[in-house]
C-alpha cells in the first residue's frame, strides 16, 4: 500500500481519511506524447496531446486512452463506492418518484408532465379543460428503449392542438430529429427532418412547419426552412439564411401566435424577423436592422410589438412600436425607462397588464403593472435574504391570473398564482421533498466579499442551523460567471447530502454573470476576463477569514465555462482548494478559438476575443488552463465530459488531464471520466444524473476524515 501521507499531502491528521482504506490504483493512464505545431500568426505552440482529437471519435489509440482513463477513475472510485451508494440512494430517496408538474391551460386542455415511479423519463400529457380522459402525447421512457442516450429538446402542438411536433435528440450532440405526431391517432407522420436545431413554430393553419437546418460540420443553424406536412423535405423552402457565423439562430411563435419570429443573435448585437403565421407567401421583415453593440427582444400583443433593448440603456428599457411601422428603430417609442440600478431580464404581456422579471440588488424579482397606469407597481414579495421569483408558463394572455415560481436554497421550487388585479395569492404546488426534508433546519444568508479591486461581490450561503461559525467546517463552492449567465440562489435538494455532513455551500456570484447588471458581465469577459477568476478566489478568502469555513477543507465545482473557472484557479491558487471539481470544462481556449470549424467558436469571439488578433491571442494565453500549466502541486481533481458533447469537444478535457499528469508534482489523485454516450448535459436519465452527483460527492467527501461521510444529527 502506498504512503498515505504522500498519497493525500495533507498531513499525518488525514490518515483517517476514507480512500485510503484501499489500495490505490498501481498508476494512472500516460497518455504518448507526439509532436504537434498550433499554427498562429502571433507565434506557434506545441501541443503534445493534440492527437486526441478525433471528429469522429473512432480511433482506436484515442478511445483506448478514454477508456483506459475510465479504467483508472472506476478502480479508484470502487474504493468507495458503498458511500457512493449511499449517497445515490439517499439523493433519489427526496425525489418523489411519481410527481407531475402543475397544468398550464391553452386553448381547449390543460397540459402537464409527470414522472412515474422508477422511471427515468418523462411523460408529456394532458387533458381536456372541459374534462376526460388524459392522452398521453409523448412517453419518452418507450422512446428511449434501446437507447443509451435519448432527449426530447422542445415539443410544439399545432393551433388547432391535433398535432405535435417534437425534437429528438438520441446522441447527446443536440442534432435533432423533427417529427409530428398525430394526436388523433397517437402515430407518427412519415416524414422526418434530420440535423435540424430543436426550435420550431407553425403556421396558422396548422399545415407548415418552421425550423432551422444545421450546418452538418459546425452544427451552427444556418437556415430558415419551412416544411408543408405532406411534401418531400427535399422541397422545404429556404426563407433565411444566415451568412454570419458569430450568430445564433432560433425560431418560435409570439405568444399569441400571431407571428412566426426568427431570433437572430451574437455576443454583443442580435434581430429579430417576424412574418405573420397565416402569410404563405410573404417574406420576414426585421423589426429593426442588426449593428453591432445593439441588442432588442421582442413581444406581440394586440396590433403592436413591445421591445426590450440595450439601446441607450445597458440595464435594458421597453418600447413599443405599432405593426405597420416595424424595420425602422427611429419609430419605436419609449414604454419603461432604463434604470442604472436595476436589470431587466425579460418580460411577459397580458391583456391589462405589464410584467417584467428584473434584476435589482443581484436578486431576481417579479415586477407588475397595470397598462392603464405604469407608474403603479406591485413586486412579488419575500421574507428570505436570497431568492429567485420568476415568471411561469403563461400562455394566454387574456388571464388576470399571473403564475410566477419561487424557489429559494432553503424553499423547494413552488409555483404560485396571483390575481394581478386583487393580490390574491395561491400555491398551486411546492416540490415535494422525501427523506425527512425540512426547511427550518437550514439558514441561508446573503454576503458580501470584498474583491481585490474593491468590489463588492454577492455571496448566497446555504448550511444547517447552528453552524458554529469557528473555522472547522468544509466548504462546497460554486459559481459559472461567463455569457451573462446568472447563477439564481434556487434549491437544490442533491446538495443536502452536502450541508447534512456539515458543508456550508456557497455561490459566487462573480463578475463575467449579470447578477448586479450589465456592467457586471463587460466586466468579466474579453480584456477582464481575469476578474471572473480572482472574484472567485477572494470569495474563498472572504469564507475562510470569516471562519465559515475550514481553509484546508475548500472544495470547488463549475462546468463548462464553469470548468474553464476550475482550470484558471487550480493554476492560480492551487493551495487554497483541497479538491475541484471540472464537469465538460472548456480549457484549451486559445487552441480552440484559433479553429473555426470548431462548433460555436465563431459565435463566441465576442465572450472570449478573436485569437487572430494579438491583444487577444496574449491575453487569453495568459489565462487558458491548458496552457498554463506548469510544474506545481495540484489539488485533488475530477474532471468529467462527454463524447459526443458538442459545445465543449471531449479532446479539451483529455489533453488538459494528460499534461497534467506528466507536469504536477503532488500525489493527489486525479481522475478524469468520460461518458462514452452522452454531450454536454451528461446522461439523460433523472436518476443517471442523481448517480453522477453522488460519485461527485463521494469523491470529495473521500478527501476528508471518516467522520464527515453520515450526515449530522438534525438541529433542533
Amino acid at each position: 500500500m502506498p504512503n498515505p501521507v504522500r498519497i493525500l499531502g495533507y498531513g499525518v491528521a488525514m490518515l483517517t481519511s476514507l480512500h485510503i482504506m484501499a489500495a490505490m490504483p498501481t498508476s494512472a493512464p500516460v497518455a504518448p506524447i507526439k509532436p504537434y505545431v498550433v499554427k498562429s500568426e502571433h507565434g506557434d505552440r506545441q501541443d503534445p496531446y493534440y492527437w486526441l482529437r478525433d471528429d469522429k471519435r473512432q480511433a482506436p489509440d484515442v478511445l483506448a486512452y478514454l477508456n483506459a482513463e475510465n479504467q483508472y477513475y472506476q478502480q479508484y472510485a470502487d474504493q468507495y463506492k458503498s458511500l457512493s451508494k449511499s449517497l445515490a440512494d439517499e439523493i433519489i430517496g427526496r425525489v418523489k418518484q411519481d410527481d407531475s408538474t402543475v397544468p398550464v391551460v391553452k386553448g381547449d386542455y390543460s397540459y402537464y408532465t409527470r414522472y412515474e415511479q422508477g422511471k427515468e423519463y418523462p411523460i408529456y400529457a394532458r387533458k381536456p379543460k372541459a374534462g376526460g380522459a388524459e392522452q398521453v402525447m409523448l412517453d419518452v421512457n418507450s422512446m428511449a428503449e434501446g437507447k443509451d442516450f435519448y432527449q426530447i429538446g422542445n415539443y410544439q402542438v399545432s393551433p388547432n392542438q391535433q398535432l405535435l411536433a417534437y425534437a429528438e435528440d438520441s446522441t447527446g450532440r443536440r442534432n435533432y430529429n423533427l417529427k409530428v405526431r398525430d394526436l388523433r391517432t397517437g402515430k407518427d407522420l412519415t416524414t422526418t427532418i434530420t440535423g435540424a436545431e430543436a426550435s420550431i413554430a407553425w403556421s396558422a393553419d396548422n399545415s407548415q412547419l418552421f425550423y432551422i437546418e444545421k450546418d452538418p460540420q459546425t452544427l451552427l443553424g444556418t437556415k430558415v426552412r419551412r416544411h408543408t406536412l405532406g411534401q418531400a423535405v427535399a422541397q422545404d423552402e429556404v426563407l433565411y439564411e444566415e451568412k454570419d457565423s458569430s450568430f445564433y439562430m432560433g425560431v418560435g411563435n409570439t405568444s399569441d401566435d400571431q407571428y412566426v419570429v426568427i431570433w437572430l443573435g451574437s455576443t454583443v448585437s442580435n434581430e429579430m424577423l417576424v412574418l405573420k403565421s397565416d402569410d404563405k407567401k410573404g417574406k420576414f421583415t426585421a423589426i429593426a436592422p442588426r449593428q453591432r453593440d445593439f441588442k432588442y427582444e421582442v413581444e406581440h400583443i394586440g396590433n403592436r410589438w413591445v421591445i426590450m433593448t440595450d439601446w441607450d440603456a445597458p440595464n435594458y428599457r421597453l418600447m413599443t412600436v405599432n405593426d405597420n411601422q416595424i424595420g425602422d428603430r427611429s419609430r419605436w417609442q419609449p414604454l419603461l425607462a432604463h434604470k442604472p440600478d436595476v436589470f431587466i431580464e425579460s418580460f411577459q404581456l397580458f391583456t391589462d397588464y405589464l410584467v417584467i422579471n428584473e434584476r435589482s440588488n443581484g436578486l431576481d424579482r417579479v415586477r407588475l403593472m397595470p397598462w392603464s397606469d405604469l407608474s403603479k407597481v406591485v413586486y412579488v414579495e419575500s421574507d428570505e435574504a436570497a431568492y429567485v421569483a420568476k415568471t411561469d408558463n403563461n400562455p394566454e394572455q387574456n388571464s388576470l391570473w399571473l403564475r410566477y415560481s419561487y424557489t429559494s436554497l432553503t424553499t423547494p421550487p413552488s409555483v404560485y398564482e396571483m390575481h394581478m388585479k386583487t393580490g390574491e395569492k395561491r400555491l398551486l404546488k411546492q416540490q415535494e421533498v422525501l427523506g425527512g426534508f425540512d426547511k427550518n433546519n437550514y439558514q441561508t444568508e446573503r454576503v458580501w466579499a470584498t474583491a481585490k479591486d474593491g468590489t463588492k461581490i454577492p455571496v448566497s450561503l446555504l448550511y444547517k442551523k447552528g453552524l458554529k461559525k469557528d473555522g472547522t467546517a468544509p466548504l462546497y463552492q460554486y459559481a459559472y460567471g461567463s455569457y451573462g449567465i446568472s447563477s439564481s440562489p434556487s434549491f437544490r435538494s442533491t446538495v443536502l447530502s452536502l450541508v447534512d455532513r456539515g458543508f456550508v455551500y456557497a455561490i459566487a456570484h462573480i463578475r463575467g454573470g449579470q447578477e448586479m447588471g450589465r456592467s457586471w458581465y463587460e466586466n468579466g469577459k474579453l480584456l477582464k476576463k481575469v476578474n471572473t477568476f480572482t472574484d472567485f478566489i477572494d470569495v474563498t478568502d472572504y469564507l475562510v477569514a470569516q471562519k465559515y469555513a475550514a481553509k484546508d477543507k475548500v472544495f470547488a465545482m463549475g462546468g463548462s465555462a464553469g470548468g474553464l473557472l476550475m482550470g484558471a484557479i487550480a493554476n492560480m491558487a492551487p493551495d487554497k482548494y483541497r479538491g475541484l471539481v471540472a464537469h465538460v470544462p472548456f480549457v484549451d481556449v486559445v487552441t480552440t478559438m484559433l479553429d473555426e470549424s470548431i462548433p460555436l467558436t465563431t459565435n463566441e469571439f465576442d465572450e472570449w476575443g478573436n485569437p487572430k488578433q494579438k491583444v487577444y491571442y496574449d491575453y487569453m494565453l495568459s489565462y487558458s488552463p491548458y496552457d498554463q500549466v506548469k510544474k506545481q502541486s495540484y489539488p485533488a481533481m475530477l474532471v468529467t465530459t462527454g463524447l459526443h458533447d458538442s459545445q465543449v469537444q471531449y479532446f479539451e478535457p483529455a489533453k488538459w488531464v494528460a499534461k497534467l499528469r506528466t507536469v504536477k508534482t503532488d500525489q493527489h489523485p486525479l481522475l478524469f471520466r468520460t461518458n462514452m454516450e452522452a454531450g454536454h448535459g451528461g446522461k439523460s436519465g433523472r436518476f443517471s444524473r442523481m448517480i453522477e452527483i453522488a460519485d461527485e460527492y463521494a469523491f470529495i467527501l473521500s478527501l476528508l476524515p471518516v467522520t464527515q461521510a453520515t450526515p449530522a444529527t438534525t438541529a433542533s
